[in-house]
């Protein structure tokens, strides 16, 4: 083999690691949706210094990233779409219309399919990411909130907040099979590891109930008791488990505090106090920090998870709703 072709194979490996290492590489940026400022503000996670807004249509809420971190997609409520924003550009490249008032949405492990909430209809709303275009609605209860696709894209679970119930919807048939009652509000949902349970937040009732999925029963109650606060302004949102599944993190919205939890137990361990009206809720990829929104203070709070401690607090602009860690 002539030094000639070395040469050129060994180019072509190093632009493959390159190639490689970038499509694998994180951006190192937090990302906070605003409500009144109609703003996805990016952070810089190592500094938490503001880089930039990028401007969305009114009021943007839930966000989630594509697989391979190359898309966001924002939930813009009084907008009736989903913005998707490049996110090496940092721009919105498209809108989705996804019917009215948008709340939360879930996208299918293999990106086909997204499912929102559509609160003003009561409906949820299947998306073809593909085809880009509408596919089918599914009525639910009154103001349906949180949606999760399973990650064997099996079932899709929606909250209503007006009926009090996790609706289970078939993602083949796209038919409910199952509604089960819960505590009066639910907001959002987040599945154990071993996908035995599904947690939801009852943000009226003050608790999370605990799903067994196979029988879909309620097998317990998860209650908050922060020392000082009212029961009536504890008010659970915002989860996040970690990757080993021991442990969670739970915003109690008006309580002003995150409540940290034993996965096996059910118990709470502790409390860390943060700022007002605790809602939306990310870890980063190592897990070493908590990022909390707050949305009556204005803020997004970080939080060392070894110590439990808020080690700062940034201006993050008008009811700060949702935050993405992509780090």
């Amino acid at each position: 083999m002539n030094k000639l072709v070395k040469c050129l194979q060994a180019s072509s490996l190093a632009a493959f690691l390159c190639l490689t290492a970038n499509a694998d590489a994180k951006t190192g940026y937090v990302f906070v949706s605003s409500e009144k400022d109609d703003v996805v503000t990016v952070f810089d996670a190592e500094t938490m210094n503001k880089l930039t807004e990028i401007k969305t249509r009114e009021r943007p809420r839930a966000m989630q990233l594509s697989n391979d971190g190359s898309l966001l997609y924002v939930a813009c409520g009084d907008g009736d779409t989903i913005d998707v924003i490049d996110v090496d550009k940092l721009r919105v490249k498209k809108s989705i219309e996804i019917g009215e008032d948008p709340d939360r949405f879930d996208i299918s492990p293999d990106e086909k399919y997204l499912y929102a909430s559509n609160e003003d209809d009561g409906l949820v709303t299947v998306y073809d990411l593909i085809k880009d275009e509408r596919v089918a609605e599914i009525e639910v209860g009154e103001e349906p909130e949180g949606v999760l696709v399973s990650p064997d894209n099996r079932v899709v679970y929606v909250t209503s907040e007006v009926a009090n119930m996790v609706h289970v919807i078939d993602i083949e048939t796209k038919a409910l099979v199952e509604n089960v009652v819960v505590g009066n509000r639910p907001r959002r949902m987040m599945l154990t590891q071993d996908l035995r349970e599904l947690w939801v937040s009852n943000e009226v009732g003050g608790t999370i109930s605990v799903l067994d999925t196979s029988t879909y029963q309620v097998t317990s109650e998860l209650s908050f008791a922060p020392k000082g606060i009212r029961p009536e302004n504890i008010s659970p949102v915002g989860m996040v488990m970690t990757k080993d599944g021991k442990r969670a993190y739970v915003t109690l919205g008006s309580a002003n505090h995150v409540a940290v939890v034993d996965t096996a137990s059910h118990t709470v361990l502790d409390y860390i106090l943060v700022g007002k009206r605790a809602w939306g809720v990310s870890l980063n990829s190592d897990e070493s920090k908590l990022y909390v929104t707050n949305g009556k203070s204005d803020d997004l709070a970080v939080i060392d998870t070894a110590r439990l401690k808020v080690i700062k607090s940034v201006p993050a602009g008008r009811v700060p709703h949702d935050v993405v860690v992509d780090d």
